[in-house]
């Protein structure tokens, strides 16, 4: 309003001269006093604010910039961390085949519980309810669960139920992880040559452990995608592949194993002996078909056992031998020509007192030619022949044979005692042409008498089946010829009616062999004492080697010769052996042809290493005495339901009757199988035709 100027009655004019001088006042007295004065706020007010937001656009692109090109790789890699896991894939082991491809030692899934205690919301409600679970006291878990670890293992390879009720419990913080059991499906049979392996699936005794290497697959890292509740999954099926130890198959046959162990088992408990064991060797390819050990051993349960009971005794005992020596000694004297067939040696009537040693014989004998010395199993006829043949030619020859040295088998094998000719005095020569003053294993022996069957020439025992690509140049150890005469005098052993080893004859074929009695050195008095180890050596037919044995029954209380108590052991296992592999009724064959023809042949056999037997009889015609229970059960069932049941369950089940099931998924129960229940077993060659598919639940 224009001013105005006071009248009377209280009014007021308007003034102008007022106006203009509070103008002059209002007037800007700077430039920006001006421009401001003058200013189109509307329209700075405008610009203000798109200039904010060209400033907020331009910093984000800078901050954008700098995330992906100076920070970029850095939180790519803390992304990576977020999204993704490093796990230690264990895998799974190699399979164990015998020769007919039985699988006697493999891998099942089994879960093991861990925990991770930052993660633990409750941790004395856990720890109850794991106890309960686990079978572990409060106390132990509760203190686990305390600790500043990161990640504990609360119990190791549980069984199937105890996983699947830790699954269902949902407990913060535990959880189950996949790891691998070895099981074996024959359970004792050749236990302490198979060994075990231990918790962390690694190999602690006997083939487990000497074929580490190969058996064992290595740990690998891999990666996986997890989400945001840290539980991982995989995005396609390469994700889930595994590392696997490479499969071995082995030269045993479990059908011959099972007769070993059985003759074994029942030499040890009438003569109540410390332990027995049995080698069977095939002589044409020195494949080891047995390898039997009593007291068994079952590499199922080896957390229980001592380690005397799962010792390998056949590779790793060092013993003397006995009588069963002679026969090298007796070749390598033919051999140099310091005796013959016929020499006549004087067995001093039983007793010879020499100056510092006197040696005594189990029976009475004069003057007999060397080949009866054999069959009468004379020391001191043997210490003669020793000294003929002096320090030097025997430990040359008898190192040949490979005594002194580790035999070439993978598995842990001691090298026995055979000292240098410069350590021998003439006792030793003595003692040791009759099997004393040295010490073999039971190894040792299979191989000298497998290149004593091999007509001298030296041939490696086998026992993986497997083409190593290298022949080795043959190598003569002893001559043809001596061999022969020893063979003829080892027949004389068991044929003749007054043989040491008559106890091994079995009818409808020449068995040859020799027993053994030694005595066993009592290391604390240093003197002989009253123990003996019994054995017997033989081999058949005895004119064609086929198959050798060697049974070992070491200190036996009721009777300690070696003719009666391990020579029916052998007779046992020959019996069973002739049957299952078709030689007797070769032999028999063979005997119905005259004399002449068969010294023009001799027994030649219809199998080859590795064929089946032509004339053999089917498994189900052999005595049910000489199978073992996995046999039984296959030749009598029918391919069983296994559906619903538990990963060892189901693999047992198949095993018994010499299967290996393919499995397929993931889980421990079994939700399919093929061939479906009640379907006649095929062929064992024909394993990959079984197939059971796994889930976690049915």
């Amino acid at each position: 309003m224009w001013p105005f100027r006071k009248r009377a009655r209280n009014r007021y004019v308007a003034r102008p001269e007022k106006k203009q001088e509070k103008a002059r006042k209002n007037e800007p007295v700077t430039r920006l006093g001006k421009l401001l004065a003058n200013a189109n706020w509307p329209v700075w007010r405008i610009n203000f604010v798109i200039g904010i937001f060209c400033v907020l656009w331009v910093g984000l692109w800078l901050r954008a910039w700098h995330l992906q090109m100076i920070e970029g790789p850095r939180l790519a890699d803390r992304a990576r961390k977020q999204h993704t896991a490093v796990e230690l894939v264990s895998g799974k082991r190699g399979l164990i085949y015998d020769r007919n491809g039985q699988a006697i030692a493999r891998s099942v899934e089994a879960k093991s519980v861990y925990a991770r205690p930052a993660e633990v919301e409750n941790i004395a409600e856990t720890a109850t309810k794991l106890s309960g679970l686990l079978d572990i006291p409060v106390q132990k878990i509760l203190a686990d669960l305390s600790g500043k670890k990161k990640f504990i293992w609360l119990k190791r390879k549980v069984d199937d139920a105890t996983a699947e009720a830790i699954r269902k419990s949902g407990l913060a913080g535990i959880g189950l992880s996949r790891e691998y059991e070895r099981y074996y499906p024959f359970k004792h049979m050749a236990g302490q040559l198979l060994g075990f392996v231990g918790m962390d699936d690694k190999g602690l005794e006997g083939l487990e452990l000497a074929l580490e290497n190969r058996l064992g697959a290595m740990p690998v890292r891999q990666i996986v995608q997890r989400d945001a509740m840290g539980r991982r999954f995989y995005l396609h099926e390469a994700g889930r592949a595994q590392p696997a130890g490479e499969d071995i198959t082995l030269t045993l046959d479990m059908q011959v194993q099972f007769m070993a162990e059985e003759a074994v088992a029942r030499a040890a408990q009438e003569f109540d002996a410390r332990w027995s064991g049995a080698l069977v060797v095939d002589v044409q390819s020195g494949d080891i078909l047995a390898w039997a050990q009593y007291p068994f051993f079952n590499p199922n349960a080896y957390r229980g056992a001592s380690s005397q009971l799962y010792r390998n005794r056949l590779a790793a005992d060092a013993l003397e031998p006995g009588s069963t020596f002679k026969p090298f000694v007796m070749a390598i004297a033919l051999q140099e020509k310091k005796v013959t067939p016929n020499t006549l040696i004087n067995c001093e009537g039983g007793k010879w007192e020499t100056r510092n040693f006197v040696i005594r014989d189990t029976s009475v004998q004069g003057i007999l030619p060397a080949s009866k010395v054999m069959r009468y199993s004379s020391n001191i006829g043997m210490a003669k022949i020793g000294l003929a043949l002096g320090a030097s030619q025997m430990s040359k020859h008898l190192r040949d044979l490979g005594f002194g040295e580790s035999a070439e088998i993978p598995v842990a094998n001691s090298r026995g005692i055979l000292r240098k000719p410069r350590d021998w005095g003439e006792v030793d020569i003595m003692s040791a042409a009759f099997g004393q003053s040295l010490s073999v294993t039971a190894v040792q022996m299979a191989q000298a008498y497998l290149t004593f069957l091999n007509h001298g020439i030296y041939k490696p025992l086998r026992l993986i089946r497997e083409d190593t690509g290298v022949e080795e140049a043959p190598r003569r150890v002893l001559s043809e010829k001596a061999v022969n005469e020893v063979m003829d005098m080892m027949r004389d052993v068991v044929e003749q009616p007054d043989g040491t080893g008559k106890r091994a004859r079995v009818e409808g074929v020449e068995i040859a062999g020799k027993t053994g009695t030694a005595q066993k050195a009592d290391t604390r008095a240093r003197v002989y004492g009253e123990k003996r180890l019994a054995s017997f050596v033989g081999f058949f037919p005895a004119r064609e080697p086929r198959y050798f044995i060697l049974v070992l029954v070491d200190e036996p209380t009721k009777n300690p010769y070696g003719g009666v108590v391990a020579a029916p052991a052998f007779r046992s296992i020959a019996q069973k052996l002739l049957t299952y592999t078709g030689i007797l009724n070769e032999v028999r064959v063979v005997a119905r042809q005259e004399a002449p023809a068969r010294r023009q042949r001799g027994l030649r056999l219809a199998k080859a290493p590795g064929e089946p037997w032509a004339n053999a009889p089917q498994m189900a015609q052999i005595p049910e005495s000489m199978q073992f229970p996995g046999h039984r059960a296959r030749a009598s069932d029918r391919v069983p339901d296994v559906t619903g049941k538990s990963v060892r369950n189901a693999v047992e089940l198949f095993a018994r009757a010499g299967i290996v099931p393919t499995l397929k998924g993931n889980g421990n129960r079994v939700v399919r199988q093929s061939p479906a229940p009640g379907a006649q077993w095929l062929a064992p060659e024909k394993s990959a035709s079984y197939i059971l598919w796994l889930s976690e639940r049915q």
